[in-house]
């Protein structure tokens, strides 16, 4: 216990000494108008940036490529967070200006000498880059169409019903009185007929089937 209790010192005297470190180099920049001094006061203001925004970072896997936390060197120091965005320290060396370069130029997405204020904003963006990238994966991976149609039943095939001559397909039987009005129709249509026949021998004759 008491060994834990001396790394945890250890760690926060550790922490104190760093910013100390770094409140005293932004105390010489303000004091000279030395361009290495300006710099170096600018790069201090941005480590403290990252210091506040580790948790957010630690909790991104380390293996996530849509991300790149770094704090590059140079005339303007910057904090990237991806391979657009990036902090930087404004022309008064107190503002946090939190930036995207775009094909259309630089755009401003948050500006404050607030530390807190500006950490959020950048929070709220890495946010909204993950979800973006999950949105886009979803179009791919074919799991919401897939969903959208439920599969179809299998249709079920039944045996074949087997005809055999043992068991002939009957018809229906027709009634006898249909077969009276058939017999009785043919009767009337010969009668007819025979009529017809007997008019037109007579008529040919020159006599009369009644005279």
């Amino acid at each position: 216990m008491a060994e834990a209790k001396s790394a945890v010192a250890v760690t926060n005297g550790t922490k104190r000494l760093a910013d100390a470190v770094r409140a005293a180099k932004i105390a010489a920049a303000q004091r000279t108008d030395i361009v290495v001094d300006i710099r170096e006061a600018d790069r201090a203001r941005l480590e403290m940036f990252v210091d506040e925004l580790q948790p957010i970072m630690d909790a991104v896997p380390a293996d996530d490529e849509l991300f790149d936390f770094s704090l590059s060197s140079g005339s303007q120091p910057r904090f990237w967070i991806d391979a657009t965005a990036h902090v930087m320290m404004g022309r008064d060396r107190r503002t946090y200006r939190f930036v995207r370069e775009t094909r259309l130029g630089r755009v401003t997405l948050a500006e404050s000498p607030e530390l807190r204020f500006v950490i959020d904003r950048v929070t709220d963006y890495i946010a909204e880059r993950i979800v973006e990238r999950d949105k886009a994966l979803a179009v791919f991976d074919g799991l919401g169409t897939r969903l959208a149609q439920p599969e179809r039943p299998t249709p079920t095939l039944t045996a074949p019903v087997s005809l055999s001559s043992e068991d002939p397909m009957r018809l229906p039987e027709r009634p006898r009185s249909t077969d009276f009005v058939i017999a009785l129709s043919w009767l009337m249509i010969g009668v007819v007929v025979g009529v017809g026949i007997l008019m037109a021998i007579a008529a040919a004759r020159g006599t009369s089937l009644f005279g």
